[in-house]
């Protein structure tokens, strides 16, 4: 059986991950994830997939072409535009509704095995010690607020450990992003990847516009 020490370390290791790449962001790992699996979902992902890559490609031939010079071209492309857009929309809209009872799923699952176990773990083991301190190392009022709310006197309570570990976890991850970025020249993986969505996701929103009549 792991140590009581160890599950709380860990315990706050996730949570800081989780805080620190965010609950979107691990809910949309997920759900690709889940996507990527043999499952009732994943068919039309894929094709939401392959979908999006010739909308922008349709997107992008539309504007090579000019609809006074090839107007057969042109709108034989505008077609199949239209075509595969009103497809997308109509199968991105049901994975929308998926993935909003997946998430709700995942968060609540989330919770139990994050924030809802560290309640009950500190509830559960809150009288008992998770090491002892010396005897004479730390002046009374020291003993005290370490052994808070109700682990022995000159013990360390499960609450306390577990802030301790939670603040030496953050300085940890902030002296590694600091080093990354000193080192490397460059944002740190997860801002790098926020910033790539956020490129990809503004670039589709602009080809994804409904085009401009234009007089012929």
């Amino acid at each position: 059986m792991p140590s009581l020490l160890l599950v709380v370390f860990i315990l706050q290791l996730l949570l800081h991950i989780v805080n620190t790449v965010g609950a979107s962001t691990v809910n949309e790992l997920l759900w690709i994830l889940y996507n990527k699996l043999p499952t009732p979902t994943s068919g039309s992902a894929q094709r939401c997939q392959v979908l999006k890559k010739d909308i922008v490609r349709l997107k992008r031939e539309l504007g090579n072409t000019s609809p006074q010079d090839n107007f057969s071209k042109w709108a034989k492309l505008d077609r199949q535009h239209n075509k595969a857009l009103a497809e997308y929309q109509k199968l991105d809209g049901s994975l929308r509704s998926h993935q909003a009872t997946f998430t709700s799923a995942v968060s609540t699952l989330r919770w139990l095995g994050t924030q809802g176990l560290r309640f009950v773990l500190q509830f559960w083991f809150s009288k008992s010690p998770m090491f002892w301190i010396p005897a004479g190392w730390v002046p009374y009022y020291v003993e005290w607020i370490l052994s808070f709310p109700r682990a022995p006197l000159g013990s360390v309570s499960i609450n306390i450990w577990g802030i301790a570990c939670a603040s030496m976890i953050a300085l940890a991850a902030e002296a590694v992003a600091a080093a990354w970025v000193l080192v490397m020249h460059r944002p740190t993986p997860i801002a790098a990847e926020k910033q790539r969505e956020r490129q990809e996701a503004m670039a589709f929103s602009a080809n994804t516009r409904p085009n401009e009549k234009k007089d012929l």
